[in-house]
């Protein structure tokens, strides 16, 4: 393939290392509190984030725009490795959990068949952590439909929480 494009399977990875120990970046992604804080991209915010975080357990989160219009996703945890790895899926939703599919939204939106959202947490040591997010879309898609910068700036907000959390410390 030549230098510059994308294969149609390529799916969305998007990673950022973290001036901080991995057990607080995990904090940060786990905790309700802090990722209401991150949650959307710049000047978005994120006034629901509902998390039962065990495997078998469901989040719904509501995205916000800066002009007040809601979007709101569910999903389900399927695997959790502690301070290593996350799995889940995460689907567009209604403000109660239930599925709603993009077209219904006006969004064009393909995933790839049988793909989770992947989370992993890598220790790089002298407190600092890697975050590698794996998404269940084509980077292709996520290119044109604006989820790559969007992913870019959600994981710009983690990190200023992440600092505020190891100041705190």
């Amino acid at each position: 393939m030549p230098e510059g494009t994308v294969n149609e399977t390529e799916r969305l990875v998007v990673t950022r290392v973290f001036d901080a120990p991995r057990e607080l970046v995990w904090k940060a992604w786990t905790n309700p509190e802090y990722v209401m804080k991150w949650w959307g991209p710049k000047g978005f915010t994120c006034p629901v984030c509902k998390m039962d975080f065990r495997v078998g357990g469901k989040f719904l989160y509501c995205m916000k725009s800066p002009d007040g219009q809601e979007f709101w996703n569910g999903g389900e945890y399927h695997e959790i490795v502690p301070y290593e790895k996350i799995v889940s899926s995460m689907y567009f939703s209604d403000p109660d959990g239930n599925r709603v599919e993009p077209e219904q939204l006006g969004i064009k939106h393909e995933v790839i068949e049988d793909a989770h959202d992947v989370i992993l947490f890598e220790d790089l040591g002298n407190g600092r952590t890697k975050v590698t997010f794996i998404g269940n879309e084509t980077m292709q898609d996520a290119m044109e439909s604006g989820q790559l910068e969007g992913m870019k700036q959600i994981l710009d907000k983690a990190a200023a929480v992440v600092a505020e959390l190891a100041q705190a410390k």
